[in-house]
């Protein structure tokens, strides 16, 4: 990945004319409502404009190449778990804190540095950064032995590993796939379709939405919102199969899956987290969508799934 590769690659520049054409046509629908037909869509607008500036950013940090792609998503890693352990408390106890944000960096440092040992050599030391959550979660629960204490522990060492392992390991699959041979078509892919598939639950809740899907985790979320989002996802890789055009059809089955399930499931998860401390959203750093965790939460059971289905059937590196 570099800059030069990205403006040669016919998949990036086909995802940046998607992109750039589906804003497009969002702005002057949104125009259309609010000055043609007079109707209220300011909270609309508000989550558009945070698109106007989520979308180049991602788009240029993959332009960038493959140190800035992974700075970048080990940094949203690191934000997410940062709203996460203000709003658990957690963020109260800085050893244990530190000890996942080193456990982060660790996880940035395995993507960027070369495999050192054995016959496959490339970017990426894969072996470590998949047993890394063993050393992290030794760390964590090494933390009150040095501090001799006991009171609060239990909670603060667990909200930690969930914290770690969730926001952290399984988010920055999206950093080491940065490794791949085909990490535009990849990396691009899940992005835009987790995404899609986002946007498609409300679309088709608001539209038909009748039965709430998990009333007391999500009340706003229905079984017709997820069943649209689900057929928009298993249709996307057959439309977007310059993404990955050595996937066969079980590979693009099992993508349309990860995504239609592994999308809906990340936003409960989240929701569960959200409903049982009694919070709405997680921050407000982006208008119209929350914090950081509350935009990436979908992304968190996509990725690492994703990864590893790919890497069943291909080499990543």
């Amino acid at each position: 990945m570099s800059p030069q590769a990205a403006y040669h690659s016919e998949i990036f520049r086909l995802y940046f004319y998607i992109v750039a054409g589906l804003l497009a046509v969002a702005g002057l629908a949104l125009a259309f409502l609010a000055w043609g037909l007079k109707k209220d869509v300011r909270s609309i607008w508000t989550t558009y404009k945070a698109w106007l500036v989520m979308a180049p950013v991602i788009l240029g940090c993959i332009f960038a190449g493959r140190v800035p792609t992974i700075f970048f998503f080990c940094l949203l890693s690191a934000l997410g778990f940062k709203e996460f352990a203000r709003a658990t408390g957690l963020y109260r106890d800085w050893w244990t804190v530190g000890v996942v944000y080193l456990g982060i960096a660790a996880l940035g440092i395995t993507s960027l540095v070369h495999q050192p040992f054995g016959e496959e050599q490339g970017n990426g030391w894969y072996g470590y950064f998949i047993v890394l959550p063993v050393h992290v979660i030794a760390l964590i629960l090494f933390v009150p032995i040095v501090r001799n204490r006991v009171a609060g522990e239990l909670q603060n060492m667990s909200l930690a590993i969930l914290g770690f392992i969730y926001i952290g390991w399984m988010f920055c699959h999206l950093a080491f796939m940065a490794n791949a041979m085909n990490a535009y078509g990849y990396l691009l892919y899940v992005v835009f379709a987790t995404e899609v598939n986002d946007v498609a639950a409300f679309t088709f809740g608001k539209l038909f939405g009748k039965h709430p899907l998990r009333s007391n985790i999500s009340p706003k979320k229905t079984w017709e919102g997820a069943i649209g989002a689900f057929a928009v996802s298993m249709a996307l890789p057959w439309l977007m199969r310059f993404s990955f055009p050595f996937f066969g059809p079980w590979e693009l089955i099992f993508t349309g899956l990860i995504v239609g399930i592994g999308g809906q499931l990340g936003d409960l998860s989240i929701s569960v987290i959200k409903r049982d401390i009694g919070i709405k959203d997680m921050g407000a750093n982006i208008p119209g969508h929350g914090g950081i965790l509350d935009r990436i939460d979908s992304l968190i059971f996509v990725a690492p799934i994703f990864f590893h289905m790919a890497g069943f059937f291909y080499n990543m590196r």
